[in-house]
């Protein structure tokens, strides 16, 4: 069957299945577990609004719109399928062997894949980190239709974890949604066993973070700025309690500062930030394409909040308090959240953590 798959107008995504948060059934994450377990078809998944694609087989040809979504692949096994991806990985910024793996993988765009590339690529799946393409630099113009997918042959799923957060309606405190996502994926590419070793490992991450920090106390855990540099420096764009990042920051023993911010992402001014005056700043860049670029890009963030008036006097940047953490590992679907939550955990809890 083609997919029906209709709009979600939300920020950053990745494609696949969600068992809470957004539209579509529980009843779903269910068939795509034992699905995905068993290797057996038909698999069903949903989007944000709950309209249904159907799986008979596993997909042979498949296009990521990021490194995110492509990463996962790789993790899963399923890497020999992708034919193509935009927003490609920097060389050297995934772990051996994953990064000679998505060398091989053709890149459409650098950025958003542009829709006649994206409707001609013959790929039979389109995994989608992102359900608004001006978000990433793209424009509306640039998503095909649902109309325009089935008509290619295209089947077009999320990863709901981050497609679907402005849609919660309660904040976002744990990986259940990203594991669920994970899950789902694995059952529709029919790597079911692979998809559950990656929650296992992930969970065990996290658990062991979580068993460090046992007995500290909430006052104990100190304030936490996730600074999106590549969102702009006129007004910081913050992440908000339905964003992916409020669990990561929660899981690693931190208070996310701007966790009374109902939705997903939100401008704000300087004299918000200020009024926080946050414990710990996270340098959140994307993706430069390199180490070494990624060196500089965090070299830059940092450096202009330690020059610019609004910021340097906060005692996050005072004290030294400033995280090198990728923007993608925290605030998209991935195994390495899991890593991101040990980081954090590690870096603001000395001696209990890491």
């Amino acid at each position: 069957m083609r997919s029906r798959v209709g709009s979600c107008a939300v920020a950053v995504v990745c494609g696949g299945l969600l068992a809470t948060g957004c539209g579509g059934g529980g009843t779903d994450t269910g068939s795509a577990r034992k699905a995905g377990a068993q290797g057996a078809y038909p698999v069903s998944v949903t989007d944000c609004t709950g309209n249904r694609t159907t799986f008979s087989a596993a997909p042979e040809k498949i296009v990521t719109s990021n490194a995110s979504s492509l990463e996962l692949l790789l993790r899963l096994g399923a890497g020999d399928r992708v034919i193509g991806t935009g927003f490609p990985p920097g060389k050297g910024t995934l772990p051996d062997p994953l990064d000679a793996q998505a060398r091989k993988v053709k890149v459409l765009s650098r950025t958003v894949i542009p829709k006649e590339k994206l409707l001609g690529s013959g790929a039979d799946l389109y995994i989608d980190t992102f359900a608004s393409m001006g978000s990433m630099g793209g424009a509306a113009a640039d998503a095909p239709t649902p109309q325009e997918f089935a008509a290619a042959g295209v089947r077009h799923v999320y990863l709901k974890s981050t497609a679907c957060a402005a849609q919660r309606k309660t904040p976002v405190t744990d990986l259940s949604a990203v594991e669920a996502d994970i899950t789902s994926l694995g059952a529709v590419t029919g790597t079911g066993a692979r998809a559950k070793e990656l929650v296992t490992g992930m969970r065990r991450k996290v658990a062991a973070a979580r068993e460090a920090l046992r007995g500290t106390a909430g006052g104990e855990r100190p304030t936490y700025f996730f600074f999106d540099y590549d969102a702009g420096t006129e007004q910081p764009v913050v992440t908000c309690n339905r964003q992916l990042a409020n669990a990561v920051i929660t899981l690693a023993g931190a208070r996310n500062a701007f966790a009374d911010c109902d939705g997903d992402y939100r401008q704000v001014g300087w004299e918000d930030v200020i009024a926080k005056d946050p414990d710990w700043i996270q340098l959140g860049v994307r993706d430069r394409g390199g180490a070494a670029a990624n060196r500089k890009a965090f070299d830059e963030a940092e450096r202009w909040l330690r020059s610019n008036p609004a910021t340097k006097g906060l005692k996050a940047v005072k004290e030294g308090h400033l995280l090198r953490i990728g923007s993608e590992q925290t605030t998209i679907a991935g195994v390495r959240n899991a890593d991101t939550v040990a980081a954090i955990a590690a870096a603001v809890h000395p001696g209990k953590a890491g």
